[in-house]
């Protein structure tokens, strides 16, 4: 019996050695989700400055929040259109408008128009998470797929961390010694332009990119995927191949997602939600709740900054765990000891306790919440593996939608205590529902940890 395309062209990319194309491949892609994090990371750091620009603290809340929405539509819709039309065809456009309507916001005079640019902003970037761990995985060989998928969290993932607070205190520094309303606002008006620049830079470059060859074979165009197997230095078949019944350009990933692996989707959205809304919803309010403890807004800043050089220790240990331990007892490890530590950290007082416990809290967190993150970027078909992941992480955004102002609400009611334990109750759920995400999937092909079906 003659061997499929899909067959070849996914057993020689599981095999396959690191060529210049791959790193090329690699690299744009975590340029892209470095984009894609920065825009939510940063928006914390900003938000005291956005205040003492003139907008309201609810103000603030609803562009964060309008900000999350447009990105969770975004990721689930557009990580239909990339399973649909093509990993390349959605990447094209998703940076361009993200960066000008990031440019285009920073210049809005009032929170109706800002929120508006926000929303559209989200929407173009909702691909950007969805098809960087979907596009990546699809591309890495299977022995070393955890380790690259860690690299592109790396780089686009936990050097944003850092590297967006310090920016938000470098434009502090240049622009906000004043003190005034017009000097804040200098500050997060010129932080939105730098990252709209960026990204535009970034979708000039990502014109290279080549179409996935496991998207390519599996959607019947199966020559196109050989020529690119050929660029990276892989030699085409032998023999005449045959085409597998799940090749077809018709299967509709929201049925293949929800009606045959609807368990794996809704576990993804619980860990999605869990993760997000200790990331992005306690992130975006840490500055000032260290300012609330009486900590000036450069002082939180600063600590803040210590906390997130947690992030890339994180990538860096997920590098080693990930294809060493698997993906699943390590998120689930790690989803607890963060719900242990969210509830040490409530009780900081001091700068060093307010450190110290923040640093372990947000390493726990981002190992579990990536871990789950790449972990569900590999359980799903290649015809619907960014649907699968996007429905899963647009939820989990939306979710967090809601959680951003709900901290603020339960944190003036019920007081800090009460916000983490809500949000260490949150860890342990999904400690336990990423139990049903699907088999491990360390060191497996794609195709054997969920075969392309119709």
């Amino acid at each position: 019996m003659a061997q499929t395309v899909e067959g070849f062209v996914n057993n020689a990319l599981d095999e396959a050695k690191i060529s210049p194309l791959h790193r090329r491949v690699i690299a744009l892609i975590a340029a892209g989700y470095f984009c894609d994090v920065i825009d939510y990371v940063i928006y914390g750091s900003l938000v005291p400055f956005i205040i003492k620009s003139g907008f309201a603290a609810s103000d603030a809340a609803f562009i964060g929040s309008a900000t999350i929405v447009g990105l969770a539509i975004g990721t689930a819709g557009q990580g239909e259109f990339s399973d649909r039309f093509g990993r390349r065809f959605v990447y094209q456009f998703n940076l361009l408008f993200f960066g000008l309507l990031t440019i285009l916001g920073a210049f809005m005079p009032n929170v109706t128009l800002l929120v508006i640019c926000r929303f559209l902003a989200g929407i173009s970037l909702g691909a950007e998470q969805p098809l960087a761990f979907a596009y990546a995985g699809e591309w890495a060989p299977k022995r070393i797929r955890g380790r690259i998928l860690a690299i592109v969290h790396f780089i686009g993932g936990a050097m944003v961390w850092p590297i967006g607070t310090g920016l938000v205190l470098g434009f502090a520094a240049m622009f906000a010694s004043g003190g005034d309303a017009v000097s804040a606002g200098y500050v997060w008006r010129g932080v939105w332009i730098l990252i709209g620049i960026l990204a535009l830079i970034v979708w000039v470059f990502r014109f290279t990119l080549p179409e996935s060859p496991r998207y390519l074979a599996t959607h019947g165009r199966g020559d196109e995927a050989i020529k690119i197997l050929n660029r990276l230095g892989i030699a085409g078949p032998t023999e005449p191949l045959s085409t597998d019944a799940a090749s077809n350009t018709k299967s509709d990933p929201f049925w293949i997602v929800f009606k045959m692996f609807p368990k794996r989707v809704i576990a993804g959205m619980i860990c999605f939600t869990a993760f997000f809304g200790i990331a992005i919803g306690l992130g975006a309010w840490l500055p000032n709740i260290m300012n609330a403890k009486g900590f000036t807004i450069t002082k939180s800043l600063q600590y803040t900054l210590a906390m997130n050089f947690a992030v890339p220790c994180a990538s860096i240990f997920m590098m080693y765990a990930l294809d060493k331990f698997g993906r699943k007892i390590t998120a689930i490890c790690t989803f607890i000891a963060a719900g242990l530590m969210a509830i040490a950290f409530g009780s900081a007082e001091t700068g060093t306790e307010l450190i110290v416990l923040g640093f372990i809290m947000i390493f726990f967190v981002q190992v579990a919440g990536n871990s789950m993150q790449i972990f569900t970027s590999e359980v799903f078909p290649t015809n619907a593996r960014a649907s699968g992941f996007g429905w899963a992480s647009g939820v989990g955004r939306l979710a967090t939608a809601v959680i951003m102002p709900t901290i603020l609400w339960i944190q003036t009611g019920y007081g800090l205590t009460t916000v983490f334990a809500c949000l260490a109750a949150l860890l342990f759920i999904a400690a336990v529902a990423v139990t049903q995400l699907g088999p491990e999937a360390r060191q497996k092909s794609l195709d054997e940890i969920a075969p392309p079906t119709g």
